[in-house]
């Protein structure tokens, strides 16, 4: 288990983390009726304890359906239906919204197609017990990935590194979207302003974690390419990735000439949470 920059995650210690909570797992979905029944069977074997929160974006391909039926057999499952195609990253800001309104303390990104293993979730909760977010990453040590092109395995390293230097982040796997957050952690970011979609999603929250002083962690995952459906990758996803990336890099760097001291659209924390976070925020600055 590692903080943001690889090290070994002390800067948590001396805090103290209250219990998680109940375990949400938001899994959005569009066009993943191949995968549904095995994704979900598998987190609630994996972390039985655990609910899930399909989010479907009115799936033409019947996964909402699917999603009900699983529903309807297991009251540890529930069914968020969306009017639409919207993107990732509005997705899991309603099923974010869900998951706070209805009380749950730990909500988890997981994708639909298995590259995320639930069987690794447990790791995340454990680490989750000293740290107000928990990465999965695919670039710490131990970190992996199967069955990806060379060329995949290139955007998504740069990606993550032009990120990390652009923003001033110390996390190895920005990009990265398997993640377990408190629901507090959820609370003190801003989600009210966040618009960015796809790995941009991704980027925005965890630079509003650091910059608002939480204890992010990384720990390694193996990450495995889907075998059913169709990526949701695309050309435009990246796009949006590189200019939200070095638009919010140059605001920031604008901001410390102009002597702000904090980055914009990155809310202040409550005092008592700030005071909590001082000593962790800057080892892991």
């Amino acid at each position: 288990m590692n903080d943001g920059d690889g090290t070994p995650a002390e800067a948590g210690q001396g805090r103290r983390f209250g219990p998680l909570g109940t375990v949400l797992v938001i899994i959005p979905t569009y066009n993943e009726a191949e995968n549904i029944k095995a994704i979900v069977a598998r987190v609630r074997e994996a972390v039985p304890e655990a609910h899930v929160l399909v989010a479907d974006d009115n799936s033409p391909d019947g996964t909402g359906k699917l999603a009900d039926e699983l529903a309807a057999a297991d009251d540890h499952v529930q069914v968020l239906h969306r009017k639409g195609k919207e993107g990732l990253g509005a997705a899991y800001l309603a099923g974010f919204r869900w998951g706070l309104e209805h009380g749950y303390g730990v909500l988890v990104e997981m994708d639909a197609d298995g590259s995320h293993q639930p069987e690794e979730l447990p790791r995340l909760l454990t680490a989750l017990k000293g740290a107000d977010l928990v990465l999965g990453s695919r670039w710490v040590p131990g970190g992996r990935v199967v069955n990806w092109p060379r060329s995949r395995e290139i955007i998504s390293r740069g990606g993550s590194m032009y990120s990390r230097l652009a923003l001033d982040l110390p996390l190895r796997d920005i990009t990265g979207g398997y993640r377990a957050f408190r629901a507090e952690t959820l609370e003190g970011l801003g989600l009210e302003e966040v618009a960015s979609q796809g790995y941009c999603f991704q980027v925005d929250l965890a630079r509003r974690a650091i910059k608002a002083g939480y204890h992010v962690v990384e720990v390694p995952i193996t990450f495995v390419e889907r075998e059913h459906g169709d990526s949701k990758m695309s050309r435009d996803i990246l796009v949006e990735a590189l200019w939200r990336v070095t638009t919010w890099g140059v605001g920031e760097r604008v901001g410390k000439v102009l002597g702000r001291d904090r980055r914009p659209g990155v809310p202040d924390r409550p005092a008592a949470k700030a005071d909590k976070s001082t000593q962790a925020s800057d080892r892991n600055a």
